[in-house]
């Protein structure tokens, strides 16, 4: 079965997409994700990566995290979507459980 047609666990992916998918590409290859179960799961994992580097910069070990632009070229290929407005953060204004503004 290739990558891009395998069930994906949709709780585990919402919650840590690094643990079942290689790269930020392979979630837009999935053809069993829906595009709105793409756009959440790549949002996540552009949360999680600026919380590593967040974490990494205030000298704890951060961890292994994707690369932000890998993750911010795979959600712009699906579609024009901004951080959500919110005050500045170090995370760069990725708010979870926030609604998503699209263009």
């Amino acid at each position: 079965m290739k990558a891009g047609s395998r069930p994906v666990d949709l709780k585990r992916a919402m919650i840590d997409p690094a643990s079942l998918f290689r790269s930020p590409d392979e979630v837009i290859g999935n053809e069993k994700l829906s595009r709105e179960n793409k756009i959440e799961i790549l949002y996540s994992w552009a949360y999680d990566t600026a919380e590593l580097a967040v974490a990494e910069e205030e000298g704890m070990g951060g961890g292994e995290s994707a690369d932000m632009s890998a993750v911010l070229r795979a959600l712009d290929r699906i579609t024009r979507i901004e951080p959500h407005s919110s005050a500045p953060t170090k995370q760069g204004g990725f708010c979870i459980g926030q609604p998503h503004r699209l263009t």
